[in-house]
């Protein structure tokens, strides 16, 4: 599995759709699976699970693992750990990258939602190290952009770190856009 990859417009398309997300996510974090086991996770039909596993497969972002599985179980694996979007630097895909953001946008929600019910029960040093916690910053969209560019770096530093044997994986989420009108 390669570290990351920048998404190109077929790439935005496949993954427009937030069962998709949840699936790949899924996969980068978890390793491989079926979609017997995907559908049971999600609670989706597996023709449904197997169809957007397809669709990943055919955008380049997961590829059949070859070494599990049968005629009966297709084991499916993610073929990057990090999926990188800028809509800056493909301005010609505009409907893509805003249908990508949208679906992004929606799986994140779910995962937020998911969070919440396991809060209550998280061991207390992870509890501790946890932030949940809002901004509402006055930027400009050069300001925004050079935001952006500072947040990636410091991420960037801390995925360079070499893993211990005892590491959790840990959702780091940079959300930052103009609030919409109330």
């Amino acid at each position: 599995m390669t570290d990351r990859v920048t998404l190109d417009s077929a790439a935005l398309r496949v993954l427009a759709h937030p069962t998709r997300l949840a699936l790949l996510g899924h996969l980068r974090r978890h390793g491989p699976a079926t979609a017997r086991r995907l559908a049971e996770l999600f609670g989706i039909d597996s023709g449904a699970a197997s169809y957007h596993l397809r669709r990943l497969a055919s955008g380049g972002l997961i590829e059949e693992d070859t070494e599990r599985g049968n005629k009966r179980d297709r084991w499916w694996r993610a073929k990057h750990a990090q999926s990188l979007h800028d809509p800056a630097t493909f301005p010609g895909e505009r409907a893509d990258s805003r249908a990508y953001a949208q679906a992004l946008a929606l799986a994140a929600a779910d995962e937020l939602r998911r969070v919440a019910g396991a809060v209550p029960v998280l061991p207390d040093a992870w509890f501790d190290a946890s932030v949940f916690s809002d901004h509402t910053l006055r930027l400009t969209p050069d300001g925004l952009e050079a935001l952006k560019r500072e947040l990636h770096a410091v991420i960037e530093r801390h995925a360079e770190n070499p893993e211990p044997d005892d590491v959790t994986p840990v959702s780091v989420r940079l959300q930052a856009y103009p609030l919409p009108e109330e």
